[in-house]
């Protein structure tokens, strides 16, 4: 399917990519989110700034205790990064499952968060390790937990004008995590995928993708668990998706199944 015709623009540093953010451009970075939904008339910008090229947006290191990963890491550098996999192997594993080797060497991090795909994997991953998403704007530099990022169907709490430079993630002695996914077939997006972060102290982190509308961490299964009792019904108060892959019946299945699976791998 052909697109439509857009200004294409190219961003050497953030403070020029949020420049031309503001005068209306969607940001671009390697592509695998926004360019098939731009096919599909869902998302129809005047204008792509390309931020595939920023140093700034670039590299994975450690900052005290935190993971700090760059919004334009791509999946690939995620999945072969010896720091992440020593660190947070919850990263590691979770980066390797997405799409293919062609998906996983130009699809970013930042670019999957920002698209917020109910079914993509990054939000759970990063909700279960109760990560922060460093973002900037024409007013500087905010962070926005994890938590409060995801707000519906393809939308977060990321202004129109701001743009994703990077992932902080604490990282714990002692902790276990574990990314479970029962993956569509073609398009390896999760019909259901859950993260789990165990604690040193036994304390537990679940979330969810693919579940429902929107990503989201189970809070009632989490303090079922964290006070010592059965996980109990997933998804409880969420709206379970339904489509021609799997009924909300089936899909509250798999979670309960793939929850058990993340529980035994974390035991």
């Amino acid at each position: 399917m052909i697109t439509y015709p857009f200004e294409y623009k190219r961003a050497s540093s953030v403070a020029e990519a949020v420049s031309m953010l503001a005068e209306g451009g969607k940001a671009l970075s390697g592509g695998h989110s926004l360019i098939p939904s731009m096919k599909l008339r869902l998302n129809m910008p005047d204008a792509l700034v390309d931020v595939g090229r920023i140093p700034e947006l670039k590299g994975i290191s450690m900052d005290g205790d935190e993971l700090v990963i760059g919004a334009g890491s791509t999946h690939a550098d995620i999945a072969d990064s010896q720091l992440v996999k020593e660190k947070l192997s919850l990263f590691a594993e979770g980066a390797a499952h997405i799409g293919d080797p062609a998906v996983r060497s130009r699809g970013t991090i930042g670019g999957s968060l920002a698209h917020a795909d109910p079914s993509a994997d990054w939000p759970a991953l990063v909700l279960a390790a109760n990560a922060t998403i460093v973002v900037t704007g024409p007013n500087g530099e905010r962070s926005i937990p994890s938590t409060d990022f995801f707000t519906g169907l393809f939308s977060t709490a990321l202004n129109d004008d701001e743009l994703i430079t990077k992932i902080r993630v604490p990282v714990s002695a002692g902790s276990k995590s574990t990314y479970q996914k029962f993956a569509q077939p073609a398009s390896r997006y999760a019909l259901v995928g859950c993260a789990i972060v165990k604690q040193a102290d036994g304390q537990v982190s679940v979330a969810f993708s693919g579940v429902s509308d929107a990503p989201f961490r189970d809070t009632d299964v989490e303090k079922n668990l964290n006070s010592g009792q059965e996980a109990g019904p997933v998804g409880k108060g969420q709206s379970i998706m339904s489509d021609n892959f799997a009924s909300e019946k089936y899909r509250v299945h798999l979670a309960s199944v793939y929850l058990q699976r993340a529980l035994e791998a974390v035991a």
